[in-house]
């Protein structure tokens, strides 16, 4: 009963009452879930039972593992039931010719043809995508948002989108959100409505084959695919995954400013609540901390004692263990000026 009680994950807690073998009539009655959701869950508890009755990945047979990314499995998934990586997954798919198709949604309902239809990946036989007229560039839109959040990133992708076609090329938008302008049938050539997921990106890059792949105007989501991108051999154009990593990394960008000799307040990074605590005490309360790699202001906090610094690196830490938090001194009363610059080596537009 504890296990099923109202609160944060619950919904993967339900997973957890089926692996210790409740049955679907305790689970619902416990919850008050619909019974169809509920046996949606519980047919893939028994595809991974299937799937873990093999020893090995390498064991698993090609009709079992279609299934398994039919049923909606991640090569991450995958690859944690059998302790390996995403990529080795990735790489055992492709190696047995498993690779999605897409389908397309007729925006036009078979009216008349859809100039701009949207696409949709699935694991099926035919492939509806229709093949590319010009070059093709790629652009990560932003993913789901929250109503009023986020307006600038799809700002961003839809220029963007508009200028790659005076500029003579196809544009393919990857974008999983219905709310926004970059999902609109005239904005783009190609809409492929899908997650922002390395796997999902990469597959579509790999099924259009573009001359470049555009990841700096969706905000962090796209930023965040792309170091693995690059790894991969995705074509990315503009600011380089280095450069992005620089400015998201509060460690690395500290010391950048320091090299470049300017100022900024007293401040420090830190993976565990002892050096937190420690950089803290020395710069003194209140103190500005932050995780790496967000914008916005997400998952900040103004913290102005050791009791409120733990609670929130221990929240943190759970959530990204490996990535530092900058612990900045707090400037009380300070007035804030932006200033938005872009360069292409010669010219420098403020």
């Amino acid at each position: 009963r504890s296990l099923l009680r109202p609160g944060p994950n619950r919904i993967f807690r339900v997973r957890d009452a089926f692996v210790r073998g409740w049955s679907l009539e305790e689970v619902a009655a416990l919850t008050g879930f619909d019974p169809w959701f509920l046996e949606q869950m519980r047919l893939l508890r028994e595809r991974e039972l299937e799937l873990t009755a093999h020893s090995r990945l390498e064991k698993v047979p090609n009709e079992l593992f279609l299934r398994a990314k039919q049923d909606g499995f991640s090569d991450h998934q995958i690859g944690t039931l059998f302790g390996r990586t995403e990529w080795e997954v990735r790489a055992e798919r492709q190696r047995r010719g498993i690779r999605p198709s897409y389908k397309l949604v007729d925006t036009c309902a078979a009216e008349f043809e859809a100039e701009t239809p949207y696409y949709y990946s699935t694991y099926d036989e035919e492939d509806e995508l229709r093949p590319a007229a010009k070059k093709r560039i790629v652009i990560l839109g932003g993913g789901p948002n929250r109503i009023g959040q986020g307006v600038e990133f799809d700002y961003c992708c839809v220029q963007a989108a508009y200028a790659l076609r005076d500029a003579g090329y196809e544009t393919v938008m990857v974008n999983s959100n219905p709310e926004t302008v970059s999902t609109d049938y005239d904005t783009s050539d190609v809409l492929l409505f899908e997650p922002l997921t390395s796997e999902h990106v990469l597959d579509i890059i790999e099924h259009t084959d573009p001359e470049g792949v555009i990841v700096q105007f969706g905000g962090q989501t796209p930023l965040n695919l792309a170091r693995d991108l690059e790894l991969a051999g995705a074509p990315i154009i503009g600011t380089s995954p280095d450069s992005i990593d620089l400015a998201g990394d509060r460690g690395r960008f500290k010391e950048l400013v320091e090299r470049c000799g300017l100022r900024q307040p007293a401040n420090g990074t830190a993976t565990h609540y002892e050096g937190a605590l420690e950089i803290a005490q020395r710069i003194g309360y209140p103190v500005l901390v932050r995780p790496s790699f967000v914008l916005g202001g997400r998952a900040m906090e103004i913290v102005y004692d050791y009791e409120m610094l733990e609670r929130y690196m221990r929240k943190a830490v759970q959530a990204s263990p490996e990535k530092p938090v900058l612990v900045d001194r707090f400037l009380e009363d300070a007035i804030e000026i932006d200033e938005d610059a872009v360069s292409d080596g010669t010219r420098c537009v403020i």
